[in-house]
């Protein structure tokens, strides 16, 4: 079987993340692993938190906390928030690690020798009182396009206008508050993506037929614009040192790599993270050096990170001249909206997944976020439909099978799965179509279309309920029991292939289901196409329970306490 190297975009490390950010890359990428495992291929699923650059340090700042402490604290709660929406990473690592240093570094020390890095001055704003060279976003002031008075250096989050820090109106420094600011010459390391621009053009050219619409247009459309030189060093506290044995003044002013710069390679550095935690098993340099005809790489991510790693992280890979593995396959996703409007970690516009957790089990909320996953077109969150979906695909059409039949099998046959006749032309139908919506949903998760993929397993789910109308049992019970039993046997064994399918998408539900069979050696990973047509996994006579409710329906009453809580009008 092939080896799956597999990341999704850094959250970045400054507070919990909305629910956009969760189905624009880690829960996508997470579905896709756990399928891909299960289909018995070596999978490997590395994220981490982003925890360099300018936000770090101010969101630091304003808990009172050193920024190694608060990056240590942060990390922790966002790790806590995606094991509780049941993200099965392999390795979820911090682009702060010595790891990531040492790999960034190196990268900057190769680009550098091959000529790909140059040391340019610029002119940048200092504060006297501060001591310092401030970043963008260190500078604050009046926005001169709309007057909003808490404009940053880079942009004004009121009006989304790109400001430079010397546009701004009164600006002032975000450390200390001083006015007392100068123009003063600096100087910075440049990444030259322009020496590189034919080169990553034909790199681009060999995948993008490949790539998803939405990702190959935004490749082609910047380097169609042109691949500029780039800074790629900050004045600031915390991040990835400049070496000092290639760069000893920039070394000793204390500037470090910035953050798009570093941030990238943490998917190696994540990597060699999880390795060192157990060297002599895991060797992270068969996942990333020199294993391009090995390893199939597929990254996931929303589409404003797809620059970064369709153009900016392959020019850095193809610059440093060394086999680094580079992505096969780029997943990328459009906005998922509230209500029209944008989630927004700063204005506390939507639902943020703790507190989505805090509502509903994490079941509820993959399914979903995955069903409804914006990848032709940015799609919408709202909480009629969302109260919609839960009641009708998870509550009725799954739910409620599973419980009609257990139930009704319990109370007339006992708590052993009945035996009854031998299969007949409605259960031949009936596997012949289980068999083709199978094969159908492994179509769609193959080629990573997760709301056909969804389809598919909710038709998987429909067949169960159009068997169970089509023969009755609570009718066939009153003159013949011998086919009663069948129905249910048959539809037991549904059960069970649901639980085995649906795992990629809703796993802690998928347990509950196949855990309601005592079967003495129940370690089926997938379901063949024969299996399906035979539903045979739970012979007669095997004990089982009938489970909790697997999904609550959710009522009016619901759907306006949501909505009081969190808004419910359009953006």
């Amino acid at each position: 079987m092939a080896r799956h190297l597999i990341t999704s975009a850094l959250p970045y490390i400054n507070g919990i993340k909305h629910l956009g950010n969760m189905v624009g890359s880690m829960l996508p990428a997470d579905v896709y692993s756990r399928y891909l495992r299960q289909r018995g291929h070596d999978v490997l699923y590395i994220c981490a938190t982003d925890e360099h650059g300018t936000p770090a340090e101010l969101a630091a700042k304003e808990q009172g906390l050193p920024v190694a402490e608060f990056c240590a604290q942060a990390h922790d709660a966002q790790k806590a928030v995606y094991d509780g929406f049941a993200l099965a990473f392999d390795y979820f690592g911090r682009s702060s690690s010595p790891e990531n240093r040492e790999i960034t570094q190196h990268f900057a020390r190769k680009l550098n020798e091959n000529g790909f890095i140059e040391e340019r001055a610029i002119r940048q704003v200092y504060s006297p009182a501060d001591g310092r060279f401030l970043p963008d976003r260190y500078v604050e002031g009046t926005c001169p396009h709309c007057g909003y008075d808490k404009a940053r250096g880079d942009q004004c989050e009121n009006c989304t206008r790109v400001l430079d820090p010397t546009d701004l109106i009164n600006p002032r420094s975000a450390i200390s508050g001083s006015t007392d600011l100068e123009v003063r010459e600096t100087k910075h390391l440049f990444l030259l993506q322009s020496k590189l621009q034919h080169e990553v053009e034909a790199w681009v050219a060999r995948h993008e037929a490949d790539w998803p619409q939405l990702a190959s247009s935004i490749a082609r459309k910047w380097l169609n614009e042109g691949l500029h030189d780039r800074a790629i060093t900050r004045d600031l506290d915390w991040g990835v040192p400049v070496p000092a044995d290639t760069w000893p003044e920039l070394a000793a002013e204390g500037k470090v790599f910035y953050v798009w710069f570093d941030a990238p390679i943490e998917y190696i550095g994540a990597t060699k993270e999880w390795a060192d935690q157990d060297p002599e098993n895991r060797d992270w340099k068969s996942w990333w050096y020199d294993a391009d005809t090995e390893v199939r790489y597929t990254e996931f991510m929303a589409k404003d990170n797809v620059p970064f790693h369709t153009v900016m992280f392959p020019a850095t890979e193809l610059g440093v001249r060394e086999p680094w593995k580079k992505v096969d396959y780029v997943k990328a996703f459009n906005w998922l909206t509230y209500y029209g409007g944008k989630f927004s970690t700063s204005q506390k516009r939507g639902v943020f997944t703790d507190q989505a957790l805090d509502i509903l089990p994490a079941d509820y909320w993959r399914y979903f976020l995955i069903a409804n996953a914006p990848e032709s077109d940015d799609s919408s969150f709202t909480w009629e439909h969302f109260t919609a979906t839960v009641n009708k695909d998870l509550a009725d059409t799954l739910g409620n099978f599973v419980n009609r039949v257990l139930s009704f099998s319990r109370k007339r046959f006992g708590e052993e799965a009945p035996a009854g006749g031998e299969p007949g032309e409605a259960e031949t139908r009936l596997g012949e179509q289980i068999a083709e919506l199978l094969a159908e949903y492994e179509s769609q998760m193959e080629a990573l279309q997760f709301r056909k993929a969804a389809a598919a397993l909710r038709a998987l789910w429909s067949a169960g309920n159009s068997y169970l109308e089509e023969k009755a049992p609570w009718l066939e019970i009153k003159t013949d029991k011998e086919a009663a039993a069948l129905t249910l046997r048959t539809a037991m064994n549904l059960i069970h292939l649901y639980a085995v399918v649906s795992e990629p998408f809703i796993p802690a539900t998928a347990k509950t289901m196949r855990e309601a069979f005592s079967l003495a050696d129940d370690t089926a990973a997938w379901v063949s196409g024969d299996e399906a047509k035979a539903l045979a996994s739970v012979p007669a006579g095997t004990p089982f329970t009938v489970p909790p409710v697997l999904f609550a329906k959710l009522t009016d009453e619901d759907l306006e306490t949501y909505k009081e809580r969190f808004g419910g009008e359009e953006g």
